[in-house]
């Protein structure tokens, strides 16, 4: 059952007078369950359920990113080595190292790190500007194409198995939630920076 904050409860929980506070820890026994009572004993009228969200998150992030790069190891890459791979082969055209950091949301000097090693490897090429040498525009090889095809169903299958301890249901009701989290964030930090 979901109550009306969209946490799952059980049913002897749903109409307890203390439906949030038993909401908020029923049945979950992860680690940043723990790391929520510790902090409860400590202050316990601070309102935990930001860290309850955020703490998991991150905690997702972080194991999700160990477990779903194995076959981008294998194949001797990193996740941002293949995130700017991946950005030159869905555009469909040249980019140019600024426009390669905003499409993976990388500093300036992390993509120019990437791509010399990326081209060293030959997966990569460089074009220099005609009007402005100080400007590269940058391409897969055919070697770079032909890796990225061939990693990407590899890799979409091994996120699958990784995400299979979800329901299909429950996949879609997380993809939505994080959309409009991440939407929202989107827009707020954009009007920040301007």
């Amino acid at each position: 059952m979901t109550a009306t904050n969209g946490r799952p409860t059980s049913g002897s929980d749903a109409g307890s007078s203390t439906g949030e506070d038993a909401d908020r820890g029923a049945g979950r026994d992860d680690t940043v369950a723990a790391v929520v009572r510790q902090w409860r004993s400590v202050h316990p009228a601070l309102d935990t359920g930001p860290m309850e969200v955020i703490g998991r998150i991150n905690r997702c992030a972080a194991l999700l990113q160990q477990a779903e790069d194995a076959p981008l190891r294998r194949a001797g890459l990193s996740r941002p080595e293949f995130d700017l791979l991946g950005a030159l082969r869905r555009t469909g055209h040249e980019l140019t190292p600024s426009e390669l950091a905003k499409e993976t949301f990388s500093s300036g000097a992390a993509v120019t790190k990437r791509l010399k090693q990326l081209t060293e490897r030959g997966l990569v090429e460089r074009r220099g500007d005609a009007r402005d040498r100080r400007v590269a525009h940058l391409r897969l090889t055919d070697a770079g194409r032909d890796l990225v095809d061939g990693l990407l169903p590899e890799q979409l299958a091994y996120e699958t198995a990784v995400l299979s301890v979800l329901a299909p249901e429950g996949q879609g009701e997380l993809a939505g939630l994080l959309a409009e989290l991440l939407g929202r964030l989107e827009g707020r930090m954009g009007a920040l920076r301007a």
